[in-house]
């Protein structure tokens, strides 16, 4: 059983998650979730858990984020009964592509997405380990509106609450488990 006498489900999942200073360059900390993936009572409680808060939803798609948005997407689109997509970075898909541009803190990058991924109307919840600033998750969804998708909501495993990714993506149904 994943909780302990004086321990939550949550407050374990805060635990196994660790800090790396410094990576992938100084000043930042780097949110390492390999060891909540490595306990497999903390991984299929986290996923149960993202289930319970989004199967409401009634999702067609769930949209994993490249990279570490692929293990849950993919993992909660399994119990959710749905499919799964996946968003890269460029160059990466092999089938012809729809893009979006956003803003980095130093400069822009793309997303990428099959073309024939969505329909109109889909209803996609995008998924990813950690929100931070919200401008990947704000890309994403532009793409899949873009596609005539309809984003019904934002899931993360953690948010970074003090980087406010949450108010850049105002407007969206966005759920988190944890806030770091």
């Amino acid at each position: 059983m994943l909780e302990h006498a004086t321990e939550t489900g949550l407050e374990r999942l805060r635990r196994t998650i660790r800090d790396i200073p410094d990576f992938p360059k100084p000043g930042i900390v780097f949110k390492d979730i390999t060891p909540l993936l490595k306990d497999r009572h903390c991984f299929h409680y986290a996923i149960k858990e993202l289930a319970s808060r989004t199967r409401a939803l009634q999702v067609h798609h769930v949209l994993g984020i490249e990279s570490r948005g692929f293990i849950f997407g993919s993992a909660l689109a399994y119990e959710l009964g749905a499919g799964l997509l996946i968003v890269r970075k460029p160059g990466k898909l092999p089938f012809k592509t729809t893009s979006v541009e956003y803003a980095l803190e130093y400069g822009n990058d793309n997303l990428e997405m099959h073309v024939d991924a969505l329909a109109k109307g889909d209803r996609v919840l995008i998924v990813d380990d950690l929100l931070a600033t919200g401008g990947t998750a704000e890309a994403t969804a532009r793409l899949v509106e873009k596609a005539g998708g309809t984003v019904v909501g934002i899931a993360c495993l953690c948010e970074l609450a003090f980087l406010k990714g949450s108010e850049k993506l105002k407007g969206y149904n966005v759920i988190t488990l944890l806030q770091l």
